[in-house]
């Protein structure tokens, strides 16, 4: 039997080195829908090899009433204008990236208890700052989990939000 030659060895790694990662980056971030819903997130996202991946740490709400005191919920606002607020903050974040909303592929919510809603978090609020930024002209949906937790670092945030943005 004959055995192949280290040069022809060596030519085929170097030409599947070559190939491979144009196959690789050839495909799509892949979002795949929640099955017969059209709930606006994505029941899981697929990222292809070659995309880049980022990791944006978790973002508060930026204080909208400078003359509340700044460890109230006063100082930051309803679920709905905290989620809006933190949603900008991200989008300015990944646009000095040089990404954008579409990009992000995974999200964790943490939301805490409103005393105005009984102790539970305001869902309703929190979908309407969300849907402001995902499901509508922007259809690129993020697969997403949301938690309701004690607290957060100040007691007048209701939200802090992570993202995971990836681009090819």
């Amino acid at each position: 039997m004959k055995k192949p030659s280290i040069a022809l060895l060596s030519s085929t790694v170097l030409l599947l080195s070559a190939i491979l990662p144009l196959t690789a980056g050839a495909q799509d971030i892949v979002r795949h829908k929640l099955p017969n819903s059209d709930f606006p997130i994505a029941q899981a996202v697929t990222i292809p090899p070659g995309a880049t991946i980022h990791f944006i740490s978790g973002q508060v709400p930026p204080t909208v009433n400078k003359g509340a005191d700044p460890n109230s919920q006063a100082a930051f606002g309803d679920m709905k204008t905290q989620t809006v607020g933190v949603l900008t903050k991200i989008q300015d974040i990944l646009k000095g990236m040089g990404l954008s909303m579409g990009d992000v592929v995974k999200m964790q919510v943490f939301l805490v208890g409103d005393p105005a809603k009984g102790g539970k978090a305001d869902m309703a609020g929190f979908m309407e700052g969300y849907t402001q930024f995902f499901g509508g002209k922007q259809p690129n949906l993020p697969a997403r989990a949301a938690f309701q937790i004690a607290a957060l670092a100040n007691p007048g945030w209701l939200v802090e939000i992570e993202v995971v943005a990836a681009k090819k």
